[in-house]
């Protein structure tokens, strides 16, 4: 299953329980400022279900040891609970679980990148070009290369409606150009990305890319091998996992010839005085203890995630993306930031004559959860002239009726603010 087959395949005939499904949820149930939550901030975290926060409090109950160290019983069931989490995660995304290493998520991730790939290898006159677009994460440890190596950063720009323009973006591909980041999904537009495309034009010119997929695993079937790129980041606690885990999947000849980013116990064969003989990947790149608990956790939302299906989450999405668009297209004043043709559950927005914090703290009066701010993408908040907007952002566990509600609060919050 290739991914843009996979982004468009319908799901299978037996419905979701998504009632159900909600339930599932603890958090969703609990009252803020005396209401109901809707909690509409997702693309910030993920809410946990119950499966995931008894796979960590029964590791911590009932197998809590360090992972690789001990021979004991309580070492050997948690390195076998760590390393099948890993397993699990590996399918998931269709790669080999030795090419993936475990880390604190999608920043740890691309500056390891940064630091073991990038940096050993580019100097003055190359290029690394990123789009518009990007999360912080996917800007800054760039900025921190090209000044140490004398490589500098291009910005691919976007259309108006917050899409890529693959021409020019092909057209910025030029042979200066070494590296290339992109986001799979947009944290503030929504936009999807034509990432296959992209990598395999990349791959053409022999340009290595990084493709930022926080927001893309939690939503959509992920084929790695599928879209072509060398390194591929994602983050755990956006796809229902806990805080603090997430993974770069890279090609197994970089991961070879990139040095380890950080130094210490277990990243190592053997040590002297005299030097250091380090483990294999991923091993090697995965130094002290790990977040032993969190990737047991994180395997289970996995198998939570894979239990209902991918297609069945995206589907669900959809309708809820097109539910909350359409209402608030309603609203008079009201601009929404991002209108790619193949958008995620995203939208942000502003209201005329309201700040994106005022909206964003009467609607909390509400019960209502979403983001306001610059979310970690000043750049692209810069393309389009301004300096906050609101941000809603769903997911398969929110419902119409939160859409009616958080449309009357945002009306209600207005109202005040006028």
């Amino acid at each position: 299953m290739t991914e843009t087959a996979a982004s468009h395949r319908k799901p299978s005939p037996t419905p979701v329980d998504w009632a159900a499904v909600r339930a599932d949820f603890p958090l969703l149930t609990r009252q803020v400022q005396g209401k109901p939550l809707i909690y509409l901030d997702s693309a910030n975290t993920g809410q946990k279900p119950a499966a995931v926060i008894e796979a960590v409090d029964d590791f911590y109950r009932a197998h809590n040891a360090n992972v690789s160290r001990a021979v004991h019983t309580l070492g050997t069931e948690a390195t076998e609970a760590y390393e099948g989490a890993r397993r699990k995660l590996a399918r998931f995304l269709n790669v080999r679980g030795d090419d993936l290493v475990l880390c604190s998520g999608t920043t740890f991730a691309i500056n390891l990148v940064a630091y073991s790939w990038a940096l050993p290898r580019l100097k003055p006159g190359d290029t690394i070009l990123v789009s518009r677009m990007e999360h912080h994460a996917n800007i800054v440890p760039w900025q921190l290369v090209a000044q140490r190596t004398g490589a500098v950063v291009r910005v691919a720009e976007i259309a108006p409606d917050g899409s890529l323009d693959p021409d020019a973006l092909r057209a910025a591909m030029t042979p200066d150009v070494k590296l290339l980041a992109v986001t799979h999904v947009s944290n503030v537009l929504g936009t999807v990305n034509p990432v296959r495309e992209i990598c395999r034009e990349a791959r053409k010119r022999g340009i290595v890319t990084v493709v930022d997929g926080s927001q893309a695993v939690p939503h959509r079937k992920v084929d790695i091998a599928a879209i072509g790129c060398d390194f591929y980041a994602l983050t755990g606690h956006k796809m229902c996992g806990p805080t603090g885990t997430g993974a770069l999947w890279a090609r197994r000849e970089h991961l070879q010839a990139m040095p380890p980013f950080i130094g210490g116990g277990e990243m190592i064969k053997e040590v002297s005085f005299d030097g250091t003989v380090f483990n294999d990947a991923p091993h090697k790149f995965e130094a002290g203890t790990p977040n032993i608990a969190g990737f047991i956790g994180l395997g289970a939302a996995v198998d939570y995630l894979d239990a209902i299906g991918m297609a069945h989450i995206e589907a669900r999405e959809a309708e809820l993306l097109a539910h909350a668009t359409e209402e608030l297209d309603r609203i008079e004043g009201l601009r929404i930031f991002g209108r790619a043709p193949e958008k995620a559950a995203v939208i942000s927005f502003l209201v005329e004559g309201a700040h994106a914090h005022d909206l964003a703290t009467l609607l909390d009066l509400e019960g209502v959860a979403i983001r306001s701010g610059q979310h970690c993408a000043h750049p692209l908040l810069q393309f389009f002239g301004v300096a906050a907007t609101c941000r809603m952002s769903l997911a398969f566990y929110n419902t119409h009726e939160e859409i009616e509600k958080f449309v009357a609060a945002l009306k209600k919050a207005r109202s005040l603010l006028a």
